[in-house]
């Protein structure tokens, strides 16, 4: 095979040194270019996702073009590791550790009740100097920037393979909207190269290495003034044991699997043992016995060996070599002393060196380890003066030892602490060297906006420009294709359990995790806002359906703590006296609940609660209140806002919402979360712009589900142009459910169009319920409506006769028996879980 000349990658293309070098003069350009587009944060999760599987999967050709490209003896294997870390689940746990969010990018209200937004911003261009012996760094260094929002230029060495070119060039590939690919420039060139370097670094906002003191001294002459200079250098670790701890037999060989795994390369490998003492001969009795352990493990592996740092070899080179055997040779000389004692391999394969003295010595690894005497009262001054050098303490002791050598070990200057035994094991979103990558990579901006102009803004870059995520593709889903995957849910990801209503069907059941939990009541709080509610002054009384794992009141229970608004957690009960009491008693204005409750309740108290006279606005969920009972709310109870408090679905959880300037079932689509696709009634094709269709939800922010194309079985048409709220998120139209669409004698009725008849030519204004049953020669369609309305049912029987031709016709070919009934709101069927009432009862058996 031959090897390509072209060993850059330059946003998108391979290219050779001459073009490299001309466009590196022209980098500040190409910078300013691409932080002009935007970048989205779900872009980068869902391309690294996509490569992750692919790296999962040893058949995938993409693991198979990578494979190639690995450092000769280097296992294939290590694609996998990568994999593993570029995962949604590993990196959005990373944006939410470091970042506090999985969208930290969008200028958010930081106080939901101040109009003051605060976001983490890209530093711009980050200049990342890689490694000459780490294969993953590289690329995983890469991908940090890119969660940051960054433009990223990358060296490697010129000894490297095309290893980190070619994985970016596949990260690349599966973006379509080529934001990733604008990102990204890897060049290829040795450090002696130093015009390139300077010409790296001199239009950087960051820049970041990795290596030795050495190496960041020499990128450091290149850092232009108020850059700033990322330092991922070399530290060392070592293990602190208590007398317990030491005589433990358990104890060290959890402490030589610490110094075995990795043959100490990493840099949370201990390079020294700290006993608490200052015994000398405890010090000499621990360290031969530690021997004894070591020479029973068995010899360095290539593959282990080199598995940290990226090295193809377990054995040392030359340099180390010398290095150990200088090491070595001076503690033997130090022995005739009485300052040392050696144990070590007649092969050369380990060494324990004890040692009287305290202070921290590198160790030349290769399970080469010191034994030292430090008591704990003299932590912190013997360990102070290395606290720039300082990572990992593993510590082994009582539980009150440990708790107490923390804190002692944090003073000195360690920045991590873990168990012996687990030096070198890691969690996502762990700090490395004492802080959070993507926060070094990253600016925290604010905007602070005129109250009275932004009261109703949760987001600024609503006003700016449309979220674009992935188009959805795959198979449209079902409910049953969903829930079957949420039963099998892995335990991680199944935290909070919830059931539906039921008032389409069985209850079913929705898993989330916590973190797509709060992700989603934050959403759902921003919609709250757009929609007219201020946590600054209402307050709220939470009056929906409470237990039987039904979600409304606790989400919006949530909804209100993440807005810091003043609630009233009453829920929907069946004492309307004392419910209507408790708004009164406490000065509630705001009413958070379902149509069918609050109208129930608001009629039955209807005396006491104008008197009151303090009710202002009232968000709903669930059901809709029609244009008449809006008209009732505000004409007989004083209320000025009637509002959706959001449209969603337990399994999907917030899809729209509404803002001061929507009204009727008219909701923006939250598009930070979802996709929205509206296809034909009877064809998997979309609909004309305008038409209604049915509404189908693609999922982006989810953890362990795909929620991918899921028809939720409600009709909708797409609202055209921008509204005049100022937002750029879509808008739709609620037209109803497909259950609410019936197949009635031939003829397919709708519910909705029942309701809207009754409404604008009936002077209905209470509720409405449809019942169909079987007759002895034809079918029955009985409209139940709410006798409270005071609606004459003959003349309603003439409306829907006159108004709605495909009824007429199935009455007129007596093909269907209607029947127009006035009954008590309470009798009218409902979801004994949630209180909907349910639009169709179909009893026809």
């Amino acid at each position: 095979m031959t090897v390509s000349v072209h060993h850059h990658y330059w946003q998108g293309e391979f290219i050779g040194d001459e073009e490299a070098g001309r466009r590196l003069a022209g980098l500040p350009a190409a910078v300013e270019t691409a932080l002009a587009e935007s970048l989205e944060t779900e872009t980068v999760l869902a391309a690294c996702d996509a490569l992750a599987t692919a790296l999962c999967d040893p058949g995938h050709p993409v693991r198979a073009r990578l494979a190639a490209h690995l450092p000769e003896g280097e296992d294939p294997a290590v694609l996998a590791e990568l994999g593993g870390l570029l995962g949604r689940r590993e990196l959005t746990r990373k944006l939410r550790r470091e970042l506090g969010s999985a969208t930290p990018g969008r200028l958010n209200r930081a106080d939901p009740r101040e109009t003051v937004y605060e976001a983490w911003a890209p530093v711009g261009l980050v200049a990342h100097i890689a490694p000459g012996n780490a294969a993953t760094v590289a690329p995983l260094s890469i991908v940090e920037g890119l969660l940051a929002g960054n433009v990223n230029v990358l060296k490697t060495s010129s000894d490297d393979t095309l290893l980190t070119q070619q994985l970016m060039a596949e990260l690349a590939a599966l973006d379509p909207s080529g934001a990733l690919a604008a990102r990204i420039v890897v060049l290829r060139f040795p450090s002696s190269r130093e015009e390139w370097l300077r010409l790296m670094c001199a239009p950087a906002d960051a820049v970041a290495v990795w290596g030795g003191e050495a190496a960041v001294e020499g990128v450091a002459a290149h850092v232009p003034a108020g850059c700033r200079l990322v330092e991922w250098g070399h530290r060392v670790s070592f293990a602190y044991l208590t007398a317990d701890a030491w005589s433990d037999a358990r104890t060290l060989d959890a402490l030589a699997d610490d110094v075995c795994l990795h043959e100490q390369e990493a840099c949370s490998s201990p390079q020294v043992v700290y006993l608490d003492t200052e015994d000398e001969d405890e010090v000499f009795g621990f360290a031969e016995r530690f021997a004894a352990v070591l020479a029973a493990r068995p010899p360095a592996t290539a593959a282990a060996a080199g598995a940290a740092a990226g090295t193809a070899a377990g054995e040392p080179d030359p340099a180390e070599a010398a290095e150990l055997t200088t090491t070595e040779l001076m503690a033997r000389l130090e022995e005739h002393l009485g300052l040392t004692r050696v144990f070590a391999a007649p092969d050369g394969s380990w060494r324990v060196m004890a040692d009287t003295r305290s202070p921290l010595t590198a160790s030349p690894l290769h399970r080469s380890v010191w034994v030292k005497p430090l008591p704990r009262k003299r932590l912190i001054a013997t360990l102070r003066p290395m606290r720039r050098y300082l990572q990992t303490a593993g510590l082994a002791g009582s539980a009150t030892d440990i708790a107490e050598l923390s804190r002692t070990a944090l003073a000195a200057g360690v920045t991590r602490v873990t168990p012996v035994g687990a030096m070198l094991e890691s969690y996502a979103g762990e700090p490395h060297d004492g802080v959070y990558a993507l926060q070094r990579y990253s600016r925290r901006v604010a905007v602070q906006a005129d109250p009275a102009r932004f009261a109703t803004t949760a987001c600024l870059d609503d006003l700016v420009r449309p979220v674009v995520l992935p188009l959805p593709a795959g198979p449209l889903l079902g409910k049953e294709d969903v829930q079957e995957p949420a039963r099998r849910l892995a335990r991680a990801d199944a935290e909070l359990y919830f059931r539906s209503g039921g008032s389409t069907g069985a209850p079913a059941l929705s898993v989330f995790s916590y973190d797509d939990y709060d992700t989603q009541m934050h959403a759902a709080a921003r919609g709250l806002l757009a929609a007219g509610y201020d946590p600054a002054s209402d307050r709220t009384a939470n009056l929906f359906y409470c237990g039987a794992m039904y979600g409304s009141f606790i989400s919006f229970f949530s909804v209100l703590e993440r807005l810091g608004g003043v609630q009233l957690p009453l829920s929907a009960g069946p004492d309307h006296r004392a419910t209507a009491q408790a708004l009164i008693d406490h000065g509630a204005d705001t009413l958070f609940g379902m149509p069918s409750y609050l109208w129930q309740l608001l009629h039955a108290e209807e005396d006491a609660l104008r008197a009151y006279g303090g009710l202002r606005k009232v968000f709903y969920g669930g059901e809709h209140f029609t244009e008449e009972q809006q008209r009732t709310l505000k004409d007989t109870f004083g209320i000025v806002a009637v509002r959706s408090i959001t449209y969603g679905s337990t399994d999907l959880g917030p899809l729209g919402y509404q803002c001061t300037e929507s009204s009727g079932g008219v909701h923006h689509l939250h598009a930070d979360l979802h996709t929205m696709e509206i296809l034909d009634l009877a064809e998997d094709r979309p609909v004309v712009p305008g038409e209604t269709g049915r509404l189908v939800f693609t999922t982006h922010a989810r953890r362990g589900q795909q929620l991918g194309r899921y028809v939720i079985g409600d009709l909708g048409r797409e609202v055209p142009g921008r509204c005049p709220c100022g937002r750029h998120a879509p808008r739709f139209e609620l037209r109803g459910r497909t259950g609410d669409v019936m197949r009635v004698a031939t003829y397919f009725l709708n519910h909705r169009r029942f309701l809207d008849l009754a409404e604008e030519h009936g002077g209905h204004r209470g509720e409405l319920q449809i019942r169909l049953d079987s007759a002895d020669a034809r079918e029955l369609l009985t409209v139940r409506v709410e006798r409270a309305a005071a609606t004459d049912p003959e003349r309603l029987r003439e409306v829907f006769l006159a108004g709605y031709p495909e009824l007429r016709s199935a009455v007129t070919e007596r093909l269907l028996e209607l029947a127009v009934e006035a009954v008590d709101g309470a009798s009218l069927d409902r979801s004994p879980t949630s209180g909907k009432l349910l639009a169709v009862v179909d009893a026809r058996g």
